[in-house]
This record gives structure tokens, C-alpha cells and sequence, in this order.
């Protein structure tokens, strides 16, 4: 894994990487991480940094481990991969070791930060901003459906990207 530059996000298509391919978010450190599969979030410009954007539940095993953390990863991964994806969206942390299940190889960077050897980019990303989303704030009420018994109303982290890997 090699670092980057920022310009490759240029030549990749941001609406198939995370919506159509899938990204894992992962925070924590080797000693205690957890990851999880999200297909929401966008890549942008603001504050004058290249920046990210995620949403996590709060009821999620990893919001916890985003909470805790200055930094997360933004990992995206080859179609090979495409089942241990389906794994850390569907299985918790809290009930088992996911890691394991996935045959993921857990990949320490730098500052500590964790991603997985078999990313193809990795965004490592400093927490900037964060905020609950709140029915009251739904322009579009009809969005509103993907809440409700479904889970709790995410919370929106933007995070400066740093560093890329791939």
C-alpha cells in the first residue's frame, strides 16, 4: 500500500465508488477497531479541504468507535470482496468478530490509524464536524421512510481527507 495522490479521486466515478461499490468505514486502533459496510456519503470541497461526507447510526457498533477516535478510514475494495462488504453490513461487532468472518488482513497506517490490505484506496480522514440529523429538518418528508422502525436518524460526520493509499 503506497500513498496517493488526492488527484486519483478525480479519475474515479464518486457515485459508483460509494454507492454502487460500496465503502467501509473503520475506526479504531489495533487493538480495538470495528468496521462497517455504508453505501451512503459523498467526496467534496469545503473549508478549504478536501473533505468527506458519511452517515452512521448512532445505534451502529462502529458510531462508537468514530466517537472515540480523531481519525477513521474510508476503504474501498475490488468485486472480490464484494462478501466480506456484505458481512460488515450485516453482522455487528458487538456479536462477533466480523474481522475474522471477512478474512479481511487488518493494515495499521502511520498515525494508527486502521484499513485493510485488501483496499484498493484507502481516504484516511480527521473528524471536522458532526451533527444528528432531526425529523424537524426534512424538507422532503417522504425521506422520512428510511427511518422509523428501521433505525435511528444518522449522525452526518464530515471528515477531512489527509492522506490516500492505494
Amino acid at each position: 500500500m503506497k500513498e496517493v495522490s488526492l488527484e486519483i479521486l478525480g479519475q474515479k466515478n464518486q457515485f459508483d465508488l460509494i454507492g454502487k461499490e460500496w465503502m467501509l468505514i473503520t475506526a479504531g486502533t489495533k487493538e480495538s477497531l470495528n468496521t462497517m459496510t455504508a453505501s451512503w456519503g459523498g467526496l467534496g470541497w469545503l473549508w478549504n479541504k478536501p473533505v468527506a461526507f458519511i452517515f452512521v447510526r448512532p445505534e451502529r457498533y462502529t458510531h462508537n468507535f468514530i466517537e472515540q477516535n480523531e481519525h477513521l478510514t474510508l476503504s474501498f475494495y475490488p468485486e472480490s470482496c464484494r462478501g466480506a462488504l456484505q458481512i460488515c453490513g450485516t453482522k455487528s461487532g458487538r456479536d462477533c468478530n466480523k474481522i475474522s468472518l471477512t478474512g479481511l488482513t487488518p493494515v495499521e497506517l502511520e498515525n494508527g490509524v486502521m484499513t485493510f490490505e485488501q483496499a484498493t484506496l484507502t481516504l484516511q480522514c480527521r473528524k471536522l464536524f458532526k451533527t444528528d440529523m432531526q425529523e424537524c429538518n426534512f424538507i422532503d418528508k417522504s425521506l422520512f421512510k428510511w427511518y422509523g422502525a428501521k433505525g435511528g436518524l444518522h449522525t452526518i460526520y464530515v471528515v477531512e481527507i489527509e492522506r490516500l493509499f492505494a
